[in-house]
C-alpha cells in the first residue's frame, strides 16, 4: 500500500510525506503551523485525487520532480527522480495507493524507539 507519515520539523512546523509500499518517500508536503492543518490537507488530497495536477519539471541538474497542485495551490513536491519514467511511476503509485494509505503520526515529541536509545547509551 503506502502511508502518509506526519512528523514535526526541528522548527516546530508539521509536514507529511507519502511513502511507497516499499518505504521510499515519493513526495513531501509543504509546512504547516498545526497538526490539524497538516492532517486536513491529507484528507483533502485523498478525497480529491482526481483533481490533483502533477506539474512535471526537469531541473538544471537533469533530475525530474513534480509538484502536486489542487486548485493552483501547491500541496507537495516530489523527491528527485533520475528519469521521466521513474517520475511517472511515482505519480502512478500515488494514484493507485493514496486512497487506501494509512496515516501514521510521528509528530509528538515522544521517542518512539526509546528502548533502542537506552540500549545504545
Amino acid at each position: 500500500m503506502g502511508a502518509f507519515v506526519i512528523s514535526k520539523r526541528f522548527n516546530g512546523v508539521f509536514k507529511f510525506v507519502f511513502s511507497s509500499r516499499k518505504g521510499k518517500t515519493i513526495f513531501t508536503s509543504m509546512g504547516y503551523k498545526s497538526f490539524y492543518e497538516c492532517s486536513n490537507d491529507i484528507d483533502i488530497l485523498v478525497l480529491n485525487l482526481e483533481l490533483v495536477v502533477y506539474q512535471k519539471v526537469k531541473g538544471s541538474n537533469s533530475k525530474y520532480v513534480f509538484r502536486m497542485l489542487i486548485e493552483e495551490r501547491v500541496l507537495a513536491i516530489s523527491r528527485k527522480y533520475s528519469t521521466e519514467l521513474m517520475l511517472q511511476k511515482g505519480i502512478d503509485e500515488i494514484i493507485k495507493y493514496a486512497s487506501k494509505a494509512e496515516i501514521l503520526d510521528f509528530s509528538n515529541d515522544v521517542a518512539v524507539f526509546f528502548d533502542l536509545l537506552e540500549e545504545n547509551n
